[in-house]
């Protein structure tokens, strides 16, 4: 395995997603990790009724399971936190903290589980173990002498909902709303935009909408990566004939073809599944235009039908009169519903929506030449899909990061709902929005109450309950967090599992700063750059993984998260836990939590015998949301969060859908039109997980030993005067005042649109300033950040 990029082997990869490739890498993950013999025990229960939930994706479970359900990405998962390899305390009296700073991040979380809790010792530069006790007593003593202002307490996508509604209510009751999360960093553009147009924070789709369906429109997500196992689901509905329709920045594997590895007759014959009907590669930024190309065509479509006298609507006044041209009422007539006479759904618009005359008048005004400019298809190609999309009855709309980590990503989620809107697909079986979360929870820690906006929480409720007065302040985002922490402003910090470090923007400014906090306390079960550079007081506390036997004073426990389709499971651990000396979540965060309060009318205690306790507790503050819990808790398929927009009930100040209207169709950016800027898009590859490495391979993209490489356009290659194969730095293009650069990254030609250009997340991350981001939802832009490329000085 090598990491230098000269002397890395690339080679394009033909196979499909899943297939041989996909059963090689499991295999040898497994091997990799030592647990061959366990291994494939428990990925059997992995994502079952009874079993564990995965801890990497937070796709759906289905009530009705295959033979082995998980994915590649999810098994290696799973091989990755029950490895047999420890970072115990012989291997922390080894090394300094120095030391491990210059490891690779693969390296660290390569050493295995953590097994004891630990201090950072500032004599020795050495983590040393300490008891439980003594964690907590000196945590709790620290917090209790700041300003809860300034106390940062995160939390990445991976704790239960049992354990986010502990450390939600410990963080109210010590003072603090600064509950920035994973959730700021990836979709917090849709919990934005979701309310504003539909009244509902998290997509609606369901599992059932797949077998209903017949079309799915596809944007900016990339399944064979980021969320293997929705490729069933999606080669299911290209067998019943469903079109699938992509829009992408690249062409990714799994969206092309697909090999079902638990398919013994598709592995046996090599036969393989075309997954999109039409895929469109949409240049960087041009989600909006390419989504107002497709609204454009239908609305003048529509147009042309009224002008011809083909299609009466009362009451639209503001149509045009005239068609655009004979071919454009020809091309109407053809997408028109054959018992209607139209293109748009009319009477649900009427019925149940605001604000249609303005977008369609807006739509109407752009001009073909700028959305085809900007969005990078020609107008053929938007209308083709336009088409596609009026001729089917239930469309499915999934889209993912691709569109939320955007300057405009709040507008791209608006102009997604505007899309389904038209046609009414949304509320109605196999016609909805799914948005594609990332992480097995980050979903739900929000649903029970992690965030900085005290308005999203039952404060009241919260009140009554405890006997406390929950502050009302609103707290700090990630990004106000990483800001917050540069000033100084922030004094200490609590993450709750996760590699913040790593995962936000201004990594190198981040890092500096991050040594003057006073606290720093990481919960976690495996090492990572977060804990290497820490603050005055430091301490690294390991939990029990969700794969592993929770066993506390009741027996063994269970506990729940929610998927992207806002469903609720059940999960129980069933290996053994990597160390004795293992604590749960629940059981740390009750040991700050009475460490730092004292005496408080939570039954602290009681919750970590009992997690069931901790579920009637969520469901006494979230009543509806969470009717009979522990009932349901095992219930196949998981059981329902009630959304109103399913059932076209729109929880909106109009009391209907809203269409809303982008102000412009591209960011504004001093340095778009520079020729020598280029556009570029974070990437996972699909040997990790957010920021976890599990190796230096990305087998779709054919490249291996490295990741260090910037995926650039042959075209743009030349016309930069670099070649193919050339190690370049990239240099941030905006806020010039301050240097931000990378260096050593080995050029790689692609399909990939002109003037943009694709890297590695997080290695990148260290380009991208804290104030790239949009502007209402605050997630930094890592899909879009001009940059340019230069030559390495001695390369």
């Amino acid at each position: 395995m090598t990491t230098k990029p000269s002397s890395a082997k690339i080679k394009p990869y033909d196979g499909p997603a899943g297939g041989w490739g996909s059963a090689k890498s499991v295999t040898e993950i497994t091997l990799r990790e030592h647990i061959p013999i366990k291994g494939p025990s428990l990925l059997a229960t992995q994502n079952k009724p009874e079993g564990f939930m995965c801890v990497s994706c937070a796709w759906a479970k289905p009530a009705k399971t295959h033979p082995l359900e998980f994915c590649e990405n999810g098994a290696k998962a799973t091989a990755w936190e029950t490895t047999s390899r420890r970072a115990d305390r012989a291997f922390f009296a080894k090394h300094t903290l120095g030391e491990l700073e210059q490891w690779p991040d693969h390296d660290l979380e390569e050493q295995g589980r953590l097994t004891h809790p630990m201090r950072w010792d500032a004599a020795t530069d050495k983590y040393v173990p300490v008891t439980w006790n003594e964690a907590f007593e000196e945590i709790g003593r620290e917090l209790r002498a700041l300003d809860p202002h300034q106390v940062d307490l995160y939390t990445s996508g991976r704790a239960s909902l049992e354990t986010s509604y502990m450390y939600q209510l410990f963080a109210r009751m010590y003072g603090s709303n600064n509950l920035p999360d994973s959730s700021n960093m990836c979709h917090e553009s849709s919990s934005v935009a979701l309310p504003e147009s539909i009244g509902a924070s998290v997509g609606t789709a369901i599992l059932s909408d797949f077998e209903n369906t017949d079309c799915i429109f596809y944007f900016g997500q990339n399944v064979g990566t980021s969320s293997p196992r929705l490729l069933h689901d999606l080669q299911d509905a290209v067998d019943r004939g469903v079109k699938i329709v992509t829009f992408n920045l690249l062409r990714e594997r799994g969206l092309e073809r697909f090999i079902n590895p638990q398919s013994p007759s598709q592995m046996l014959t090599g036969k393989e599944t075309k997954i999109s009907s039409q895929y469109y590669q949409v240049k960087n930024g041009g989600d909006i235009a390419a989504l107002f190309g497709l609204c454009k065509a239908l609305i003048e479509a529509d147009d042309a039908l009224m002008a011809s006298g083909a299609s009466k609507v009362a009451g639209d006044d503001a149509r045009p009169k005239d068609p655009d041209n004979a071919a454009m009422v020809a091309f109407a007539a053809s997408i028109a519903s054959a018992d209607k006479k139209h293109v748009l759904d009319h009477d649900f618009i009427k019925e149940h929506t605001t604000g249609f005359q303005e977008f369609a008048q807006a739509a109407r005004a752009h001009q073909w030449s700028d959305l085809e400019r900007f969005s990078g298809l020609s107008r053929e190609q938007m209308v083709e899909a336009a088409a596609t999309y009026a001729k089917s009855d239930a469309v499915l709309t999934i889209y993912g990061m691709g569109l939320t980590q955007h300057l405009m990503g709040v507008q791209n989620v608006h102009m997604i709902c505007n899309l389904a809107l038209l046609r009414g697909n949304i509320g109605k079986p196999g016609a909805n929005i799914c948005a594609v979360r990332g992480h097995s929870n980050v979903q739900g820690q929000r649903t029970v109450g992690i965030t900085e906006k005290p308005g999203l929480v039952p404060l009241d409720k919260l009140s009554q309950l405890y006997g406390f007065v929950p502050p009302e302040w609103t707290g700090r985002s990630t990004v106000e967090t990483c800001e917050a922490i540069m000033d100084g402003q922030s004094r200490a910090f609590i993450s709750l599992g996760g590699n913040f470090l790593k995962a936000v923007p201004e990594t190198e400014a981040m890092e500096t700063a991050w040594r003057k906090l006073r606290l720093t306390v990481q919960i976690a079960t495996k090492l990572n750059r977060s804990h290497v550079v820490h603050g005055e007081i430091a301490y690294l506390l390991p939990c029990l993984g969700r794969i592993e036997l929770d066993e506390q004073a009741t027996g063994p426990q269970a506990v729940s998260m929610e998927s992207s389709i806002a469903h609720f499971h059940g999960s129980r651990g069933k290996a053994k836990p990597a160390s004795p000396e293992l604590l749960s979540e629940p059981a740390i965060v009750a040991g700050i939590a009475k460490a730092t309060l004292g005496e408080t009318k939570v039954p602290w205690d009681a919750w970590v015998g009992n997690y069931a306790e901790v579920r009637d507790a969520i469901e006494r503050t979230y009543p509806e949301t969470f009717k009979d819990f522990n009932k349901r808790l095992f219930k196949p398929g998981g059981f329902a969060r009630p959304l109103p927009a399913r059932e076209r009930k729109w929880v909106t100040q109009s009391g209907k859908a809203n269409f809303l209207t982008p102000e412009r169709l591209f960011p504004e950016l001093s340095t778009a039109s520079s020729p020598d800027v280029l556009h570029l898009a974070t990437l996972r590859s699909n040997d990790q997980f957010n920021t976890t490495i599990y190796g230096y391979s990305d087998r779709f993209r054919g490249v291996e030993g490295t990741r260090r490489i910037v995926f650039m356009n042959k075209e743009d290659i030349g016309s930069l005067g670099f070649a193919d194969g050339e190690i370049v730095d990239i240099t941030t293009a905006i806020d010039e005042d301050t240097v931000r650069t990378v260096n050593g990254f080995r050029i790689v030609p692609y399909h990939i649109p002109k003037g943009c250009c694709g890297a590695y997340f997080p290695e990148t991350n260290p380009l991208f300033p804290t104030a790239h981001h949009d502007p209402k939802s605050k997630t930094p832009s890592y899909k879009m950040l001009p940059v340019r490329i230069t030559r390495s000085p001695g390369a």
